[in-house]
């Protein structure tokens, strides 16, 4: 399981970084228009992601805290330093990955909900949504992208995977 989650943990950064050579060419109005996502904006979008995997779901993992906070919360308004944040909290899952005893993926997670509700969920499982969760809402933004007639990144874990094959 360690080595498996480790994989996601590296496709997440690998993902997260070819988006944003894409969201980063996206004009300012497109960027910030409704473009129906359920964050409605690519802005949005990324901020949600921002919130959920790094301000809520990673503090739970990595140090028992659950945070709560709205899931729709602009933690960040700048673009720039969005992206920078996102790639850099993509970074600590990883090494918080390998930190972990592979006994502990058979464990499970003890939490607070966003809405103060204890809550325990299979571990592994549940760090399977965290990345799923990325994902998912890295899809809306290149199906947004697409929408509007820009291009968007080829995102597939295998595209990854071929390019680390070559290297």
């Amino acid at each position: 399981m360690k080595r498996y989650f480790a994989l996601l943990a590296r496709y997440n950064v690998w993902a997260t970084g070819k988006l944003f050579e894409h969201v980063d060419a996206l004009p300012e109005a497109d960027y910030r228009r409704d473009c129906g996502l359920f964050f409605k904006s690519v802005h949005g979008t990324l901020n949600h992601l921002l919130v959920g995997e790094h301000l809520v779901w990673y503090p739970r993992f990595a140090e028992g805290v659950s945070n709560r906070r709205a899931l729709n919360e602009e933690v960040e308004t700048d673009r720039l330093r969005l992206r920078d944040a996102l790639i850099a909290k993509a970074e600590r899952w990883l090494p918080l990955i390998e930190s972990w005893d592979d006994t502990r993926f058979d464990g499970r997670l003890d939490y607070t909900t966003t809405k103060g509700v204890p809550q325990s969920l299979p571990f592994a499982a549940t760090l399977g949504h965290v990345f799923n969760h990325g994902t998912h809402h890295r899809g809306q933004v290149t199906a947004a992208i697409t929408a509007m007639g820009h291009p968007c990144p080829e995102i597939d874990l295998v595209w990854m995977l071929q390019q680390e094959g070559r290297a």
